[in-house]
């Protein structure tokens, strides 16, 4: 199961699990962060495409750190004219590690999962009403 998010202006394939390095989020270390804005979703080779999102999915991460990427070098310079100019730049960024991908589908089967094992209890207790009642009635 994976998933296409956009955050920050980009677009990420994220799957559970995986380490992701987005650009820099307002989030503390360690907290959980929560990705609403997803546009694309594969669970056992159903693909749900949204229109620009998909809704009731959500994508849950924890913050493990924050850093600065590599140095580039950003030089300008004129021919002939004695303009030079160097400068450097360390993008920062924030490492996610993404722990679920919930669905609306997965929402219903929990849910589903109680509501039989809550008519099974049902069952089990009019079957044994029952042949208590039949007992009596011999």
């Amino acid at each position: 199961m994976y998933a296409i998010i956009e955050s920050c202006g980009k677009q990420y394939k994220v799957a559970e699990g995986d380490v992701v390095f987005f650009e820099k989020l307002d989030a503390e270390e360690g907290k959980k962060v929560t990705f609403d804005k997803i546009i694309l979703v594969s669970e056992e080779g159903k693909i749900q495409v949204g229109t620009p999102y998909v809704k009731g999915v959500k994508v849950e991460g924890k913050v493990i750190s924050h850093g600065k990427g590599k140095k580039i070098i950003v030089f300008k310079m004129k021919p002939k004219k004695n303009y030079r100019r160097k400068q450097g730049h360390r993008q920062p960024y924030t490492k996610v590690e993404i722990t679920s991908i919930k669905t609306a589908t997965a929402k219903k089967e929990t849910t589903t999962k109680k509501e039989t094992a809550t008519k099974k209890e049902e069952v089990a207790k009019t079957a044994t009403a029952t042949k208590t009642t039949k007992k009596e009635q011999a």
